[in-house]
């Protein structure tokens, strides 16, 4: 709640929550949405396919891997949608303001949003999939110049690297 993604709901109705341990041993919170994902008309935005993103790679020589921290809640959404978020704990019920994981339409959306931040340098020196951002160049010269560009993109778009998951 401190960080502006969840508020109090007043809700009767809420989806359960769930923990699933990550790989590091700690624990993710997710919410059960399936209920409200049968009933979600489906994005069709295509996510990128691994095979096309490596035929990309051929020749280079240099890359920075840019994992970008807890993607999906560096975005915010409508007013209009946050009462579809409500998630009930033994307690209280909250919303989500932020995309949470576990709707179906999150990675589509949030890979758009991503493909029209780094449109400029798709496919020349950015490879994007969902909250990882590749950046690679064939000489060091150039990747230090790319690298200077999606780091300066990166912040005028006021979004946030988990720098223990990136790889300079």
């Amino acid at each position: 709640m401190d960080k502006g993604f969840i508020r109090t709901s007043f809700s009767p109705w809420g989806a359960l929550v769930l923990f699933v341990k990550k790989k590091d041993g700690t624990l993710r919170m997710c919410i059960d949405y399936r209920e409200l994902n049968k009933v979600t008309i489906k994005n069709r935005y295509p996510l990128p396919m691994i095979d096309d993103l490596f035929d990309q790679l051929q020749g280079v020589s240099y890359f920075t891997n840019i994992n970008l921290r807890s993607g999906y809640h560096q975005l915010r959404f409508r007013d209009e949608d946050v009462p579809k978020t409500i998630f009930r704990t033994r307690y209280r019920h909250y919303e989500f303001m932020v995309l949470p994981f576990g709707l179906t339409n999150v990675p589509a959306v949030f890979m758009d949003l991503m493909n029209r931040v780094y449109k400029p340098y798709l496919d020349k020196f950015v490879v994007g999939f969902i909250d990882d951002i590749l950046i690679y160049s064939k000489n060091a010269k150039d990747h230090e110049e790319h690298l200077r560009k999606m780091l300066e993109l990166i912040m005028s778009e006021k979004l946030y690297a988990k720098l223990s998951k990136c790889d300079f």
